[in-house]
């Protein structure tokens, strides 16, 4: 660092010797000379630096800040490196929850098709119940229907028969009829 800082030192000393005509002349070595003047100055405020060691103490500074710099930076790498952790985490948790969403969806399609089949079948079901309860219930009104005619006719039949009865029978008949039904009704009594 130090010969850094020489060469440095020199190189900027060199225009002020550059401007002088003559820097080997004596004429340049007289305190009359700006240029002298000058040239000495800066040695002495070069010579100054070198003893309060302000170059080791820039070099210091500098090495402080090259080690925060690097600190950082290598701070900035765990954390980019955990990010990348982190996202990769996350992309695998997200391929596993679509992954999940998919067997889901595709399980409620599977469940929805089942539903439907047992509906149909519910459906069926309940028809052929109602259809049958309905053929009961015609059979059962034909019987009734059959029944309602011959009663009817029964009734009818026994209405005309007492009209036909009751303009053939005379009096005497009607008795014998009479006493003949009360033997039968004796004899099944007894």
């Amino acid at each position: 660092m130090r010969t850094i800082l020489t060469l440095a030192a020199t190189a900027a000393a060199s225009p002020a010797l550059a401007a002088s005509k003559n820097p080997f002349s004596a004429e340049f070595y007289k305190l009359s000379n700006t240029d002298f003047i000058v040239a000495i100055s800066f040695l002495l405020f070069v010579g100054v630096l070198f003893y309060y060691k302000v170059p080791t103490l820039l070099g210091g500074l500098l090495d402080k800040r090259a080690e925060g710099i690097q600190s950082e930076l290598n701070e900035a790498r765990a954390l980019h490196e955990e990010a990348k952790e982190l996202l990769a985490s996350y992309e695998r948790k997200h391929a596993e929850v679509q992954d999940q969403a998919d067997r889901i969806v595709a399980q409620a399609k599977v469940s929805a098709g089942e539903a439907a089949e047992q509906a149909k079948l519910d459906l069926a079901a309940s028809i052929e119940r109602r259809v049958a309860a309905a053929q009961d219930q015609i059979v059962s009104a034909e019987k009734n229907a059959v029944k309602q005619v011959r009663d009817e006719a029964a009734r009818i039949a026994v209405a005309a028969a007492g009209e036909v009865i009751a303009k053939e029978m005379s009096a005497a008949k009607s008795g014998s009829l009479i006493d003949d039904a009360i033997k039968v009704v004796e004899s099944k009594l007894h």
